[in-house]
This record gives C-alpha cells, structure tokens and sequence, in this order.
C-alpha cells in the first residue's frame, strides 16, 4: 500500500510537550465547568450571569450575599476552587512560553501573526519540523482545515471543512486567524486588507478559516524550507 499514510512518529520531547498542552486544556476545561456550576447555581435564585467568565467572576461574589446561608458556601467554595484554576492556568501558560521562548523555531512562527507561543509549541510538538506532509496543504487538510468534497458526474462541489485531524491544533488556529481578522481593521497591509476583503465578500467565519489555513501553510514553509515569515507590505 504504497500511499498508506501513518501517523508521524513523536520524539520523547515533544510527548513531554504535547503532555503540558493536554493538562492545561484539562485545568482549561474545568474552569469552564466550575463557571458553568456556579452560574447554574444562582440562576436557580433569579441571578441569571452572562456567559463572560470576567463578568461572572466580579458579579457573582457582589450577589453572594443575597441568597440564602448554604448557597453561599457553595458559591464561596466555588469562586474559591475558580481562583485555584485561574492560578493553575496561568502557571501552565507560563511553562508554555517558557518552551517556545528556548526553541528558535518557535520564536520564528510567533513572528507570524495569529500565532503566539501556545500555538507554535503545540505545532512543533505535534509535526516537528513538517517533513512528513509533502505540502502546506496536506498539513491543512490533516487539521480539518480543507473543505469536504461532494464531487459527482464531473461536477466539483466544496461543502465545509471536515473537522478531520487534530481539534486542539485547528482550534488554536481558528482563535489566532479570529485575533488577525479584529486586528485588521485598523491595518493597511496587504494581509489586513485580504483578510477584511474576504469577510466582506464571504462572511465572517468563512474569512476566519481562510486565514487560519493561510497560516498553516505558511507555518509548514517556515519549518519544512527554514523559510522566514515577510510581513506583507
């Protein structure tokens, strides 16, 4: 099967790496279900929080005092379990900067707007230096970044993206091409007016993940060619 593809082979470091990146989306992860609790728990009092985690953070400890004794255990017990986690996060955003600081690989795809230091450690972690895709495109479409194919009758058809692959790297992908596209607004280089051009034309999501795929392709040029990323005038 001479067109078998397999998964790439991962060093101990980057397992050592990925392992940081699984438990700060678990610490992640409960955040958001301590959040959820606590908003679950005042709504059942007629204090219904928005889903903004900042806003429920401040909100919830000024409405500890209107319900009733036990309940305001539990929610104390709770913002108090939601500080822990906030710490715990940010610790492990701290180790993550740390790793991608010490890699000259990653310090050169943090030069590439939409990628910060979570991203690029994640990236070389999970496909080292791109040598097992033979393009940028291959590496898009391993993140789910390609569009679905409903082609029949000589008729090409293009459906969404498959969502195929690696969700927590497409997923920091998506939150990086979302960062570009709000900052662009304010820019005139040739990425800004694109990337606004395209949402104009397309919409917004669609912009999105044209931008996201855009910076995979040129992240893979950056690792597999050691080419440097040019800031388009």
């Amino acid at each position: 099967r001479p067109a078998m593809r397999f998964v790439p082979v991962e060093s101990t470091q980057a397992q050592s790496r990925l392992a940081v990146h699984t438990a700060r989306q678990g610490w992640v992860s409960a955040r958001t279900a301590v959040i959820n609790r606590l908003r679950g728990v005042l709504s059942e009092f007629g204090i219904v929080l928005p889903l903004k985690a900042a806003t429920v953070r401040s909100r919830a400890g000024e409405q500890i005092d209107t319900v009733p004794g036990w309940v305001q255990t539990v929610c104390r017990d709770l913002l108090a379990e939601l500080q822990r986690l906030d710490e715990r996060v940010a610790a492990y955003d701290e180790h993550i900067r740390l790793m991608a600081q010490a890699d000259d690989r990653a310090r050169a795809l943090m030069a590439m707007p939409g990628i910060g230091p979570t991203t690029a450690s994640a990236l070389l972690a999970s496909i080292g230096y791109g040598h097992d895709f033979a393009n940028g495109r291959q590496l898009a479409a391993w993140m789910g970044l390609a569009p679905g194919q409903y082609s029949s009758g000589g008729k090409n058809r293009l459906g969404r993206i498959t969502k195929a692959g690696d969700a927590y790297l497409r997923t920091l992908f998506i939150m990086g091409a979302r960062a570009v596209l709000a900052a662009a607004a304010n820019k005139h280089d040739r990425l800004s007016r694109w990337a606004t051009a395209l949402a104009e034309r397309r919409g917004y999501w669609k912009a999105v993940v044209a931008i996201a795929a855009k910076n995979v392709r040129m992240a893979w040029a950056m690792l597999a060619k050691g080419e440097e990323f040019k800031p388009m005038a």
